[in-house]
């Protein structure tokens, strides 16, 4: 089940940093006969343990020979949750820059921070409250991206990604939610969009029986 912070943020919108997006579309070309569910998730560079990721984009119901559309654009928007279960409008947040949650006259708020990220290419969110831990998130397209959850006053969370999707069929998940290690390593498909402003995402395979195949994805029409 989606965690109330999915929820929220599905529900939530934002201004936009405008820039170049990355047109793509899914399309069903696979033998499947148990309209699966195709999860669409990036991976968090900036860390180097197992951070778990987040369902980004949940595609259901597509039949055999539909498609659907959708953007990947390239900017991100950071948010956070405090310890009373209020959360920050989302911000425009580009890489090298660094917010913090804080504490002022009207409670806490999370503002950029006069100081740059450790790398040009990450964001950071810093806990600069004097108690209680927040949720520091990522969004994409308005949609959960990557959360750390439980950074106490004085941590910080880094998050960089490079433009390269994973996907992949899943069962029971929606947008939003964790992906487990054990879903997570049935995703093995990964996608460079690097130098793309336009492609087809092609799925094959599946089928019944002896004649089912492993489900695959490439790119077709590209355009550059």
């Amino acid at each position: 089940m989606a965690s109330a912070e999915a929820a929220l943020y599905r529900a939530t919108t934002g201004d936009r940093v405008m820039g170049q997006d990355i047109k793509l579309n899914f399309i069903n070309r696979s033998s499947d006969t148990n309209n699966s569910s195709i999860v669409i998730f990036q991976q968090n560079a900036a860390v180097t343990f197992d951070e778990k990721p987040v369902a980004w984009r949940m595609i259901k119901n597509c039949g055999r020979g539909d498609n659907h559309p959708f953007t990947f654009p390239l900017n991100l928007q950071v948010m956070a949750r405090d310890s009373w279960g209020n959360y920050t409008a989302p911000a425009n947040a580009v890489g090298g820059q660094a917010f913090g949650m804080v504490l002022d006259t009207s409670g806490d708020v999370l503002t950029l921070l006069n100081v740059s990220a450790g790398s040009p290419n990450e964001v950071e969110v810093h806990n600069q409250l004097a108690r209680g831990a927040i949720n520091a998130c990522i969004l994409k397209d308005g949609k959960l991206l990557a959360v750390k959850t439980g950074l106490a006053p004085g941590e910080k969370a880094s998050f960089q990604f490079n433009a390269r999707i994973y996907i992949g069929v899943v069962g029971e998940l929606d947008e939003g939610d964790v992906i487990h290690s054990a879903i997570a390593s049935q995703v093995n498909t990964e996608i460079d969009l690097i130098g793309i402003t336009s492609a087809d995402v092609v799925m094959t395979g599946g089928g019944a029986g002896q004649n089912s195949t492993p489900f695959e994805f490439h790119l077709e029409n590209i355009n550059q």
